[in-house]
């Protein structure tokens, strides 16, 4: 198997923030898997969060090509067990090597990955639009400018998020879904979720700290929603934790490590008691085709990615107003680079 890196610095629509800060441009990496003169595509975004850096993601991925220069894709699983001795500790690198596996895999099936699995896309949860953290406003614009869809998830933790959720709820009467990304104070966080209750959020993703576990579990007892884990589940590792702390998981497969593992934490979620969420790292069309081919497993679903930027790398799984459309290729969808 031979690796090609292709890399990409895709603008957003409009300068995007979350609670912890602000990005105008996403650079990512395209892995390209070749064998026998097939492509399979995989992606890896930069993350600062998750200290995917690009000069360390290009070093990894360097070293697996001595690896895979004398391997033969077989299964997605044995690669993926391949894989995963090397980059333990690059998730990143990991999930888009993962995906560009499974990607091959149906090129060389000639088959769609969801229709090896046995999925019908039609069983595809609608996706959320996100609106970024910005004056009140300028998020009311955003909403405005993406109108009619289904699902919003409405990014938080501002010292005016109740001055925020009020004011777009009266411009829509779509589904909100709220996400703190660990902004929120443990000691408001309950008295915000019942504010969050009067005005049709229908659950809180993230809203404290990782580390604050003793808080979070009180939360668990006293929200007036559901709570969807998303930096305290990171790995298949984090999944017992989240029991008594979280209603349900956001899994991305850049940070568990790809659609190998996404499926087991799917599959281990349910039998926990846990809904489940996939969403993503603003990742181009590459990433969102691959994490779609999951989506009829889900409960709920955040695959935006793509709609939010400006420029994308590829043609692929499509997103129109919260409906997941699948092209009639093989493979992951993806039909060619940019």
């Amino acid at each position: 198997m031979k690796i090609h890196l292709h890399e990409y610095n895709l603008p957003l629509r409009h300068p995007f923030t979350i609670s912890r800060g602000t990005i105008t441009v996403q650079d990512t990496l395209i892995v390209e898997l070749q064998q026998d003169g097939v492509s399979g595509y995989g992606e890896a975004t930069i993350n600062t969060y998750y200290d995917a850096a690009m000069a360390d993601m290009k070093k990894h991925f360097t070293n697996m090509e001595s690896v895979l220069a004398s391997h033969t894709f077989s299964d997605t699983d044995s690669f993926w067990n391949l894989c995963t001795k090397h980059l333990y500790d690059a998730p990143f690198v990991l999930a888009a090597l993962d995906c560009a596996a499974h990607d091959l895999w149906g090129r060389l099936e000639n088959s769609p990955v969801h229709r090896l699995w046995g999925l019908d896309p039609n069983d595809a949860v609608n996706s959320s639009f996100t609106i970024g953290i910005a004056e009140v406003d300028v998020m009311i614009a955003k909403l405005a400018e993406m109108p009619d869809w289904p699902i919003y998830k409405i990014k938080l933790g501002t010292e005016h998020d109740l001055e925020i959720i009020t004011a777009l709820r009266e411009h829509t009467e779509a589904v909100f879904r709220v996400d703190a990304n660990c902004g929120w104070n443990p000691n408001e966080a309950a008295a915000l979720s019942s504010e969050m209750a009067r005005q049709g959020v229908e659950f809180i993703e993230q809203p404290l700290e990782p580390e604050a576990r003793e808080a979070q579990a009180q939360l668990f007892r006293e929200s007036a929603l559901p709570l969807i884990a998303d930096e305290n589940c990171v790995s298949e590792d984090d999944l017992p934790r989240c029991v008594d702390h979280f209603h349900g998981i956001n899994i991305k497969l850049c940070k568990c490590g790809g659609l190998t593992p996404a499926r087991r934490m799917i599959a281990n979620a349910r039998e926990l008691g846990l809904k489940v969420m996939v969403g993503c790292m603003t990742e181009s069309s590459v990433g969102i085709s691959a994490a779609a081919q999951i989506a009829p497993l889900l409960d709920y679903a955040d695959l935006d990615g793509a709609v939010l930027l400006a420029e994308d790398a590829a043609e692929g799984v499509q997103l129109h107003k919260g409906q997941l459309t699948f092209p009639n290729e093989p493979g992951l969808g993806i039909q060619s680079l940019k």
